[in-house]
């Protein structure tokens, strides 16, 4: 029982679909500052420097706010390291919510490892200190949703240039409109989780007796 409830709330956590072709990575679940690298594989797979980290009102040291899906995001550490693979493809649409005190761009490519031609590139503003509200604190406090539509099929996105300055949430397959997860599926995970940890004390009481 215990790890059926796992392996649901880490489904739930990987992805949320809103349809059959649409994927949204939402970092929850990864931990502060711990690698993204493979936890979505094998069908998305991030470089070395990627990381999550968890919202300081939430826990963690991230310095934002207000971030679309609570409490984690994620950025890169190395500009030249910000590649984000997927093996099986994906088409039609590629967007999320980022905030960033830089100006930037993430380019889409139809072959791995930030390879092959361009089928997109998506140019990104300063944005994060645009005097947005607080939740309660968190200086990349403004999010702002981007995406685009290409032809072709798309095996790579490169994050280059965003390097510690910008944070993502929401990557979104399949879509040219970032998705959030809907109130149900928060509702869902929760209760997994409530679930997982009254087995996990079920387990230790019997263990101690």
């Amino acid at each position: 029982m215990k790890k059926f409830l796992l392996a649901a709330a880490a489904a739930a956590l990987a992805s949320v679909p809103a349809t059959a072709a649409v994927t949204v990575l939402t970092f929850e679940g990864i931990g502060n500052l711990n690698p993204v690298g493979t936890f979505y594989a094998p069908n998305y797979i991030f470089s070395p420097a990627t990381l999550a980290v968890v919202d300081a009102d939430a826990g963690g040291t991230g310095n934002f706010a207000n971030e679309p899906s609570p409490n984690t995001i994620m950025f890169f550490l190395d500009a030249n390291n910000a590649i984000l693979d997927v093996p099986g493809g994906f088409t039609t649409g590629f967007s999320f919510f980022y905030t960033s005190s830089t100006a930037a761009s993430v380019t889409v490519y139809d072959a791995l490892g930030g390879t092959g031609n361009v089928l997109a590139t998506l140019n990104l503003v300063a944005n994060a200190f645009g005097g947005c509200p607080g939740d309660p604190t968190g200086a990349f406090a403004c999010w702002d949703p981007v995406g685009v539509s290409f032809m072709g099929t798309a095996y790579s996105i490169d994050f280059g240039g965003t390097a510690n300055q910008t944070g993502f949430d929401n990557i979104t397959f399949g879509s040219d409109r970032p998705g959030i997860p809907e109130p149900a599926t928060w509702a869902m995970l929760i209760a997994g989780f409530g679930l997982v940890g009254f087995a996990a004390r079920r387990r230790r009481v019997a263990l101690a007796a």
